[in-house]
């Protein structure tokens, strides 16, 4: 960082961009006159330093870049391919400009395009899927530690999507904040103007700030990925989270605090039928309301509180078929829980370990969907607290949740609280420390502990070390109490490895957590080999890659081993094609039923299989993935045929079919599993639609329903009609009746 000071501070020197001038606005056309001062430089090394101008109004979101401030500020330009052709120029042109005035951040940009006709532009909803659309997104690590940061993303009909990240390594992209965007479409490609108030960010201090600031562009009809500042292709899609290779920003001044006071009422109406509960309810009308604050202690910390928290806005769950005899997991959807995240995880993520399908095994120490859920039905949330940010060098996480009693979902009264603490270290690593604390109130319920220590150790470009260590306490319970993981990570692009250790004792027990599988050790280890064939017109990359994972009990018996060789096969369009062969062993000690009726025995099983997907290219009118699977399953047979993707009807209308069906033959019986369903989505504007999913799953005889009217009719305010119900279907009965609902929220931002 000393060595780029003086780099800064000649940069910060820079003259201001002149005055506005004129009365009507105009149309830039080309690149900006060569007498305007410069508001980007690149040194040598290839460090970039851009610079904010301060505008003396506000501009005209509008997405057509009409302001007269266009012709009078240089455009910043001059983006770095990650992919296809590492590190050199972007063959598309991409103009940029940040601006900024006393409230507000703005970021516009023009992505010029020799094929306009050939941009895709196909999802309009809010946080929707637009990866697979033409886009721009922007990080801006506001604390400048160069590891976390705020994502905005749109598309050149103006969709939002925002998350979170930390560590360069976690996202949340369930995070949502007020901000602002409008594109348009051009003769030359597109454009956009983004408008983020400084209150829905957090920063150290006001006045003259030094931040980091990337910003990532998807050509999708060459396929292509270029940055502001470059990022190692061997990171992916996911190089806009490394905020170590993000631009500086100099030349932005921010807002003092003020008070920084949020308060989010809501109300809520419903009707409601529930024949599964004891007494049945039908037709039972009830009201509701509560309350969410934030209040921002300092720049960098937050408090939240919630009084009768409702949770009617989430959608339903995705039905899941489960073949193991093993939990499944299903993701947090609730807002109060989700701000701040990435703060709480401990270890690494389930997402982001280099180990696969196989992260599913790893221990969830704090998981919020413990909290206000029990048996699949709602807790009532009587009130609950939580601070979280940064103070200089630490990410700080604390919360307390107090539920009521529930004695329909068997809960009592409970108090849970969690603290988290994580210290940077070196450039780019972290330590860190986690509690947490479930103290039902009740007799004959004991209470639970947890405390933990981690480490997430970065080091060159691509090696990582993550290792942690956690101990449970829960009175009554013996043996080994703890857990704990090393982990060793190589992620190059033509090269990769992974050798891990993970042990979790017969003891260890995260009551505030999640953990899929109990009582044993594993050792994983995988390799990879990546080649780019650059004479090849349409495959882009390939590789090449072996795994073995090796999972005992405590005392060192062999439970389960999996071998597996894979091949996977890029394309220059952006479709993928992966097959994998894998050879199982599994002690089954205690039997358990895969399906009704149908009990797997105790006993030693080797089986082997093999699987191949294809990952539709985005160019396509449908798009997801297509999978089929054939093998030896238990002693018997197993093939499996699946899709699950969106098939573009209009730019506003899509449809999303999701089929997965296992015909599996045991010397116990045979059975077929079909999970069928289907999203329709329209959305009116890029902030109202109207989606309906409709849910078949055999394994345990349901059909479900859910549509959703979202309207968020002011930033940060939302109106929710929800129409929800689930049948039993058992053949030859009739279909019955299990639950319906229609529910009414309404809810209400309000800023201080």
């Amino acid at each position: 960082m000393a060595g780029c000071l003086p780099f800064i501070l000649c940069l910060v020197t820079l003259a201001a961009a002149t005055s506005a001038a004129g009365q009507s606005a105009a149309v830039i056309e080309g690149p900006a006159p060569p007498d305007l001062p410069e508001v980007v430089a690149r040194d040598a090394e290839g460090r970039v330093t851009v610079r904010a101008v301060r505008l003396a109004e506000p501009l005209v979101l509008d997405g057509l870049l009409r302001d007269p401030v266009y012709s009078q500020v240089r455009a910043i330009s001059d983006f770095i391919q990650q992919e296809p052709h590492e590190g050199e120029p972007a063959t598309e042109r991409t103009e940029l400009w940040i601006f900024f005035d006393d409230a507000t951040l703005y970021l516009s940009v023009h992505c010029l395009d020799s094929q306009p006709d050939q941009i895709i532009a196909n999802e309009m909803r809010r946080d929707g899927n637009i990866f697979q659309n033409d886009n721009i997104q922007f990080v801006i690590d506001t604390f400048y530690d160069r590891r976390s940061g705020f994502s905005f993303q749109t598309n050149a009909l103006g969709a939002l999507r925002d998350q979170e990240i930390s560590d360069e390594r976690t996202t949340n992209t369930d995070w949502n904040t007020v901000w602002d965007v409008r594109a348009a479409r051009t003769d030359d490609g597109w454009s956009a103007e983004l408008a983020v108030p400084f209150k829905s960010l957090r920063y150290r201090a006001s006045g003259p700030q030094i931040w980091g600031i990337n910003v990532q562009r998807v050509a999708r009809s060459k396929n292509e990925r270029s940055f502001l500042s470059g990022v190692p292709a061997s990171y992916g899609g996911r190089g806009i989270n490394k905020l170590s290779s993000a631009a500086t920003l100099v030349g932005l001044e921010v807002p003092p605090s003020g008070r920084n006071l949020e308060i989010k009422p809501y109300a809520i109406s419903a009707v409601t039928t529930n024949r599964q509960v004891t007494p049945a309810i039908s037709n039972d009308v009830s009201g509701d309301a509560g309350l969410d604050v934030k209040y921002g202690l300092t720049r960098g910390l937050t408090a939240d509180f919630t009084y009768n928290t409702d949770f009617a806005q989430v959608e339903e769950d995705e039905q899941q078929v489960n073949l193991t005899r093993f939990s499944l997991f299903f993701p947090e959807k609730r807002d109060f829980f989700l701000e701040g995240q990435g703060i709480f995880q401990f270890g690494p993520s389930r997402e982001s370990s280099f180990s696969g399908a196989a992260t599913t095994l790893l221990p969830v120490v704090f998981f919020s969907r413990q909290i206000g859920l029990s048996r699949g039905q709602k807790v009532p949330i009587l009130a609950g607290g939580r601070v979280t940010g940064r103070q200089g060098r630490y990410a700080v996480g604390a919360l307390n949740i107090q539920t009521k009693e529930a004695p329909a979902a068997g809960a009592a009264a409970t108090n849970f609280s969690v603290v988290r603490l994580r210290r940077d270290v070196l450039r780019r690593s972290a330590i860190g420390f986690i509690g947490t604390h479930r103290s039902p109130r009740a007799v004959g319920q004991a209470s639970n502990q947890i405390v933990g220590v981690d480490a997430a150790l970065a080091f060159y470009e691509n090696v990582t070390i993550n290792s942690y260590y956690a101990r449970s306490r829960t009175p009554g319970r013996r043996g080994e109490e703890a857990s704990y993981l090393g982990q060793f990570a190589y992620a190059g692009d033509r090269y990769g490895m992974n050798l891990e250790h993970l042990s979790v004792g017969d003891a260890f027990n995260p009551e505030i957590g999640f953990l899929r599988r109990e009582a044993f050790r594993r050792s994983y280890a995988h390799g990879r080999f990546s080649p780019r064939p650059r004479s090849n017109p349409w495959l882009r990359k390939y590789s090449i890659e072996g795994s073995i994972d090796y999972i005992t009990d405590p005392d060192g018996r062999l439970e389960t081993r999996e071998a597996q060789a894979s091949s996977r096969i890029e394309f220059n369009n952006g479709g993928f094609w992966w097959s994998d062969y894998t050879r199982n062993y599994e002690l089954i000690e205690r039997p358990f039923e895969i399906a009704k009726g149908i009990v797997i025995a105790p006993g030693q099983y080797r089986f082997h299989g093999i699987q191949s997907t294809f990952y539709v290219p985005p160019q396509w009118r449908f798009t997801g993935r297509i999978n089929g699977s054939s093998g030896t399953f238990y002693g018997g047979t197993r093939r499996e045929v699946g899709y699950d993707g969106r098939v573009e009807v209009t730019s506003q209308l899509a449809v999303e079919p999701r089929v997965s069906i296992n015909w599996v033959d045991l010397p116990v019986g045979r059975f077929t599993t079909r999970l069928l369903g289907s999203r329709v989505t329209y959305t009116m504007t890029t902030r109202a639609a109207l989606s309906a999913l409709v849910q078949y799953n055999s394994s345990n005889s349901t059909l479900s329903s859910n549509v959703r009217f979202r309207w968020e009719y002011r930033p940060g305010s939302d109106l929710f009609v929800v129409y929800s119900d689930g049948h039993e279907v058992v053949s030859p009965r009739p279909i019955a009746l299990q639950s319906r609902a229609f529910v009414v929220k309404m809810t209400r931002l309000f800023r201080f």
